[in-house]
């Protein structure tokens, strides 16, 4: 009915109903106002009355709580004239919502302590009068007096709420215990809190708005508790919770709060910048207060880390910096305090609000799984490390040598001596020792040996810039006397050409200088040392030969990582003469440095090289498709480096082995490397070593059923991809893996927050169509668990979209028959009719007969609630028993073939299984049948009966294996009998339940013989 033909009583309540399913905000409480006017059109007072409780109901729930007095006065005034114009539900809904008022008067400072307490007085004399329990009035009391800060009052108002009887005017369990803990941690009794809340925490009491707010105020006391994890989860689980719900932005505030305290200070900005509007609204001062609050203490926390000039979300109207709003936000929020105390006569309120606003941080850094920059991504200065390998993260340069603060003796000397030493041990500090040295030797006239070294690791730590300034090291050092030094550098220059390009140039320029060094080694002319750098060199050089041959020229993965994954070979025949030559080229120059390496070990320099040569073998196995051999050969170059006092260079071949371990099914091993590369990597790694290092070791752990463990290094993976700088491309990975991690746990909530994080940052180009298919599969599977089915239909008909184009098509059918399913739970038969027929086409393009018949039956159902109607629901359900019946027919033929055969067509045969399964169909589908017209057509019984009769017949044939099935086909047709007026033929079926299930035990036989007796008393009676 148009509104300019105004609405009938019906209509009015059809339309408050549906109005009241719209998201809370002023839209919805705007709809409640025209609906009081058209309300009041009627010249109905009941029509009045439920107007003005739903325009009551709404503003409660909204940035507007302050409206709501005046439709409740009005309500009071309309009782107090003329109670009989109440039903017995709206009088219940008058009496509860006196609770709102006291609350809503609370959050008003405007409104006088001395008519809140005039309130509580009103409200406990008509609740008496009306024979409604203490109970809601005392726990009023008790929010009154914790508001105020009169703690002794509080304490007395709590024990008599809890003493009182719970009645029809109580809070829901989930409220009350909400309150309840909430007091407990107040008063510093955090694991009593929780101990109050943990049946909210784990489902067994429930409401609107629990345990929205009970993960909101647990946040800050598991935090306090030490127990981060559970504050993780309960964030997660809770923000998607109030994110939807306008009215929470007290909640709101505790998760931004949450944020602030536990290193998540960019997630805390995220959470602002999703609700500007709560910056201003002002109709609830209380929770305005409350988020004012929590952002002066996030921004001030910014500022502290020396970002105070960054950009934030802040008020409409100006742009923002964090020191600006924190002095703003902090203002605001200390102004609204003062008007609560100002009516309250105390300073608490204020007292509790600088309290919240100068808390420290509770958490230094609690990664959460989200997609999130860091705290230094915030400033436009920050940088983020780069990408690389697990063993680029833990080695710096070309040349060997890894960086990190050192020492700092005072003089030059010292500085020079200390550097010689941690070169000599191989140390990851050498680069930055020599670059202090360098700084300190500024202006200062140094000896041509010092100088060669510090040009020498200058150009370690410039990567491919230092060629240059490696050459310049050898004339230094040629010039010092040191020829074999000399030859060193240049060997590693050429290195660094190779990696940057040139390997073939770097090849043949190292060749030179090995013939050179080992000539001046067999004349005494240089060390050991020397000569093991230069064939080092030489060695790697080779090694980037194979590799390049292996890529087709191309960078990519190593040798290993290609054994791992099964694609590693050690040349075709179309390879030619050319790839065996350098594969053999680069083997003799391993061995050639392991051989001089060997005999002196106890030098740590030697050690590496000996350990690396190793590891290169290992390479080769690897590259030869010698799995078995690799893995021992990288085994042994890790456990060398670890011997010798150099776990970081263990760090690469480590990686390298967990994934030859796990594509050789040694899940044991492929952990213990895994884990034994993050535990020598250590504080050495860059973030994004230790992001690669932690996923890999989830991807091995997930791999054996670990999904716990495995969900804990997954967050880890990206956190520190977050913190390189690689939070859209790794970072994502490790989120769809985490996801899927926390779904197996059954943690849906969890891992939907962080699957919708990962989906924004998956791409076709850099993860795969089938990261995004496997996402959205997720996402809907844990959606439908949590009740969200319509948000489910949409990521699984997303993702169908995609499969579509897949060459095997299972995967699209499966897609769109969950998608169907999850739109019928939505309330959206037509469309899940029309998803369950594209879900049948492709079950019959699939030739899975089973797929087909089970989606034929779904679109019956729905088809009841569409266009189609019953005759359309009949249609698919015959179709359904015309698609068993065809597909027995199909079997029957391939079992006689068998038999023709003298193959063993038994019940073990794949014929003979197929027939058992189809048969099992066939009765399940007559059951249905029955169901569907009995429940749609209750006058044509006996076309149900039918169905039913048929079903028991086909169940029959399985025997045993149907047994339940049948009887419970058989009691359906008993009752339907019984309606029938047929007591005997009732009687007979509930017999033959009986009898078959003599001698049986379990629920199953147990509920059965209940039911079967039940129907037999029934029909004795008729």
């Amino acid at each position: 009915m148009s509104q300019a033909m105004g609405m009938d009583f019906d209509t009015l309540r059809q339309a408050m109903a549906d109005n009241q399913e719209q998201p809370e905000g002023p839209a919805r409480n705007a709809r409640a106002e025209q609906l009081l006017v058209e309300a009041e059109k009627l010249n109905i007072p009941l029509a009045v009355i439920e107007a003005l409780g739903h325009q009551l109901k709404v503003y409660n729930y909204s940035s507007e709580k302050d409206k709501m007095f005046v439709p409740f006065a009005r309500l009071l005034r309309m009782w107090d004239e003329r109670p009989e114009d109440f039903d017995e539900y709206e009088t219940h809904s008058l009496h509860w919502v006196f609770k709102w008022m006291s609350a809503g008067m609370l959050d008003q400072p405007h409104i006088p302590l001395a008519s809140i307490e005039k309130w509580l007085g009103e409200m406990e004399h008509r609740y008496r009068l009306a024979g409604h329990s203490e109970r809601a009035v005392r726990g009023a009391e008790f929010s009154v007096a914790a508001h105020l800060g009169d703690l002794g009052r509080a304490e007395r108002a709590y024990t008599a709420w809890l003493a009182a009887d719970r009645d029809t005017m109580a809070d829901c369990h989930a409220c009350e215990l909400h309150s309840q803990g909430w007091w407990r941690a107040e008063r510093d009794a955090d694991e009593e809190a929780l101990e109050l809340w943990r049946p909210v925490l784990e489902g067994e009491y429930a409401c609107a708005h629990e345990p929205h707010t009970v993960l909101a105020s647990s946040l800050v006391p598991l935090l306090r508790l030490g127990r981060p994890d559970e504050a993780r989860a309960h964030h997660l689980r809770g923000f998607r919770l109030v994110r939807p719900m306008e009215s929470m932005r007290g909640a709101y505030a505790d998760h931004v709060e949450f944020c602030a305290l536990s290193g998540n200070e960019a997630r805390a900005l995220e959470l602002l910048a999703e609700r500007p509007a709560y910056f201003t609204d002002s109709g609830d001062p209380r929770s305005k207060l409350d988020f004012m609050a929590v952002t002066a203490l996030l921004m001030d926390r910014l500022t502290g880390l020396g970002l105070g000039d960054q950009p934030v979300p802040g008020p409409a109207g100006r742009e923002w910096t964090a020191s600006g709003l924190a002095v703003h936000a902090r203002g605001e929020a200390l102004s609204l305090a003062a008007l609560f105390d100002a009516r309250n006569g105390t300073s608490y309120v204020s007292e509790r609000a600088r309290g919240r606003m100068d808390q420290r941080p509770l958490v230094e850094r609690l990664p959460l799984g989200v997609r999130s920059r860091s705290a230094r991504h915030l400033s436009p200065s920050g940088s983020a490390a780069g990408s690389g390998s697990a063993a680029a993260s833990a080695r710096s340069s070309a040349a060997f040598v890894e960086s990190d603060a050192g020492s700092d003796p005072s003089s030059l000397s010292a500085l020079l001596a200390e550097a010689r030493r941690l070169s000599a041990t191989r140390s990851p500090d050498a680069v930055e020792a020599w670059a202090a040295v360098s700084r300190a030797a500024e202006g200062q006239e140094l000896d041509v040996r010092d100088r060669a070294e510090i040009a020498d690791h200058a150009a370690m730590e410039r990567g491919p810039q230092g060629i240059e300034l490696f050459h310049e090291a050898a004339e230094l050092y040629a010039e010092a006397g040191d020829p074999g030094e000399a030859l060193a550098a240049r060997a590693r220059a050429a290195y660094v050409l190779a990696l940057t390009g040139g390997p073939e140039e770097a090849l043949a320029t190292v060749s030179e200088l090995y013939e050179g060094v080992l000539a001046l080694l067999a004349d005494g002319g240089t060390g050991v040392s020397q000569a093991a750098s230069v064939l080092v060199g030489r060695a790697r050089i080779l090694m980037l030969l194979v590799q390049e041959d292996a890529d087709g020229g191309e960078s990519g993965a190593t040798a290993s990582e290609r054994t791992a994954s099964g694609t590693a070979d050690s040349g075709t025949a179309d390879s030619g003469t050319a790839v065996d030559e350098v594969v053999g080229a680069a083997e003799a120059a391993v061995r050639e440095l392991l051989a001089l390496a060997e005999p002196h070990l106890s030098d740590v320099r030697m050690a590496s090289r000996a350990a690396e040569a190793r590891a290169m073998l290992g390479e080769l196995a690897a590259h030869a498709g010698d799995a078995e051999a690799a893995a021992e050969l990288l085994g042994q170059a890790a456990a060398a480096f670890v011997a010798a006092g150099l776990p970081w260079f263990a760090v690469e071949y480590e990686s390298r082995l967990a994934g030859i371990a796990r594509h050789l099914g040694d899940a044991e091993e492929a952990e213990r490397a895994a884990r034994a590369a993050l535990e020598h990597g250590g504080p050495r790694l860059e973030p994004m070593g230790h992001a690669q290092l932690h996923l890999q070791l989830a991807e091995v752990l997930g791999a054996t059923g670990q999904f716990g463990p495995a969900s804990e290094h997954a967050l880890e993976a990206a956190h520190w991809a977050d913190e390189a700088g690689e939070g859209p491309t790794l970072g994502a990975w490790a989120r769809h893996q985490l996801g899927g991690f926390l779904l197996r746990q059954g943690r849906w909530a969890e891992a939907a927050e962080i699957l919708e994080s990962a989906l924004p940052d998956l791409t076709t180009d850099m993860h795969g169509d089938g990261a995004i298919v496997q996402t959205r599969w997720w996402l809907g599977d844990c959606l439908t668990e949590l009740g969200e089915h319509r948000a489910a239909a949409e990521h699984w008909l997303r993702a169908a979209d995609v499969a579509r184009h897949w060459p095997e098509q299972r995967d699209h059918a499966m897609l769109a028959h969950l998608a169907a399913e999850a739109l019928g739970h939505a309330e959206l038969p037509a469309q899940a009719e029309q998803a369950y027929a594209r879900a049948g086409d492709l079950w019959r393009d699939l030739g899975n007969v089973h797929g087909l018949i089970r989606s034929l039956r779904a679109r019956a159902w729905v088809a009841l609630r569409t266009d189609s109607g019953l005759d359309g629901a009949r249609a698919s359900m015959a179709a359904a028993v015309r698609e068993c019946e065809e597909g027995l027919l199909a079997v029957s033929s391939s079992v006689g073939a068998e038999a023709v055969e003298g193959s063993d067509a038994g019940e073990g045969s794949d014929a003979a299984e197929a027939r058992h399964r189809l048969v099992a169909e066939l009765g399940h589908t007559h059951r249905q049948f029955g169901d569907l017209v009995a429940r749609s057509v209750p006058d044509d019984a006996e076309e149900a009966l039918a169905h039913y009769t048929r079903a028991i017949s086909v169940f029959a044939s399985l025997g045993d294996d149907a047994l339940d099935a049948r009887t419970g086909a058989e009691l359906a047709a008993g009752w339907l009998e019984a309606d029938l007026l047929r007591p005997a033929a009732a009687a007979a079926r509930a017999r033959a339940v009986l009898s078959a299930y003599a001698g049986v035990d379990g629920e199953a036989a147990q509920a059965r013989r209940a039911e079967a007796e039940n129907m037999l008393g029934v029909t004795e009676k008729a």
